[in-house]
C-alpha cells in the first residue's frame, strides 16, 4: 500500500519536515520513492525501519552512527559483524544513561521524601532556605 508523506507523518508522530530530514540524511534503508509529479510515496517496510531509525535517534545514537548503520543494511549480507558492534557499541553508550539517570532518580526519590516528610509534619519551614542561610541536618 502506498503512503502519502503525510500519511507517514501522522502515523510515525514525525513532521514532515522531520520526515524530509531523514530523508536528506540518508536514513531510509530503501530510496524514497516519488511519484512522477515529484510526490514522495511510503511503504510499510518505510514505517517499519523510520521505527527503529527514530528509537535510535531518541536513545542519543548520533546521526553518522545511524548513516552508517542505515549503510551497511543496505550493503546487504556480509557485514553483519560491523553491524553488531556498532549497536552493541551504543547499546553500551545507552546503559551508562541508564545508570546515570536511575542515580539521579533516586536522589530526586530522596528529596521528595525529605519535602513530604516536613510538609506532613508541618516543618517546611525546616527546609534548607539558601536566603536565611539555613540547612537542616538532612539535606
Amino acid at each position: 500500500m502506498d503512503l502519502s508523506i503525510g500519511e507517514v507523518a501522522q502515523r510515525s508522530g514525525l513532521s514532515v519536515h522531520a520526515l524530509r530530514f531523514y530523508e536528506r540524511e540518508g536514513l531510509f534503508a530503501n530510496p524514497v520513492r516519488r511519484l512522477a509529479n515529484g510526490r514522495r510515496i511510503y511503504h510499510e517496510e518505510d514505517l517499519e525501519w523510520l521505527a527503529v531509525c527514530t528509537k535510535l535517534r531518541s536513545s542519543g545514537m548520533p546521526l553518522p552512527a545511524i548513516r552508517r548503520y542505515v549503510e551497511l543494511a543496505r550493503q546487504g549480507a556480509g557485514n553483519e559483524n560491523e553491524r553488531l558492534a556498532l549497536l552493541r557499541e551504543h547499546q553500551e553508550h545507552v546503559e551508562a544513561q541508564l545508570r546515570e539517570l536511575r542515580g539521579a532518580l533516586d536522589v530526586i526519590r530522596y528529596k521528595v521524601r525529605i519535602y513530604e516528610d516536613h510538609l506532613a509534619r508541618g516543618e517546611a519551614d525546616r527546609l534548607w532556605n539558601p536566603s536565611h542561610g539555613t540547612r537542616p541536618a538532612e539535606h
